[in-house]
């Protein structure tokens, strides 16, 4: 990977900002069954290596998220197609995203210090609002959302709207985001340069180049320019 850069692209869900999982996962509560962050990420973990493979053979038949709850639902012994495409609904929705980490402003603040950042997300046209409900909209000189462009990752053409946006080769970019066949390859094949957010470890045993926290990205970058 190039040194060279002068431009970090953020994705937003479960880079910067992660699941609600209070408000998502409202129905199971109401059954009170409350699945724990370990079992959240153990499902993880398991979803983005399969929904990779089946990217990688094709169009997948499902969402990453059909996916995802159709494992969670089955570790919990729940058979309820309704309400796994409730939870399906629920996490597509931008504004049940609200997790935001401490100090992910003040790392977005010194990363932006040396470095132009912005975003580009697969997302309801809302994103923006959403970045502004949490406090660090203004961190970023573009904001890029699928809704709004039309097109959403891996596709090249929402990579080239940032871009252009931005007004910065793609190959003087890295993109950070969480899921290998979704962000990893959709940047790099867009000329970019990318990292993994792998906040689950679902890539921990590659050598893919990964961090796992805001920190650690900073730390990972503090050479570069």
């Amino acid at each position: 990977m190039s040194r060279t850069v002068t431009t970090v692209f953020f994705d937003v869900g479960n880079t910067l900002l992660f699941p609600d999982r209070k408000r998502i996962l409202a129905p199971l509560h109401q059954r009170q069954v409350s699945p724990t962050l370990a079992q959240w990420h153990a499902i993880e973990r398991k979803t983005k290596k399969e929904f990779d493979a089946m990217v990688e053979g094709g169009n997948p038949d499902h969402g990453f998220w059909y996916l995802f709850y159709t494992h969670l639902l089955e570790e919990l012994g729940i058979g309820d197609d309704g309400l796994r495409d409730a939870l399906v609904e629920a996490t597509r929705i931008s504004d049940n995203w609200g997790d935001i980490r401490p100090g992910t402003r003040a790392a977005l603040e010194r990363i932006g210090g040396r470095f132009q950042i912005g975003v580009i997300s697969n997302a309801d046209g809302k994103i923006a609002a959403l970045l502004e409900r949490d406090g660090i909209a203004d961190c970023f000189r573009n904001i890029t959302d699928s809704g709004l462009v039309g097109k959403e990752k891996p596709h090249p053409a929402i990579f080239a709207a940032a871009l252009e946006a931005m007004r910065v080769r793609p190959e003087e970019s890295l993109y950070v985001g969480d899921v290998y066949s979704v962000d990893y390859q959709g940047a790099t094949r867009a000329g970019m340069q990318a990292m993994l957010f792998d906040v689950s470890g679902a890539y921990r045993d590659t050598d893919l180049p990964r961090v796992e926290s805001l920190e650690g990205l900073e730390k990972e970058i503090s050479g570069w320019r």
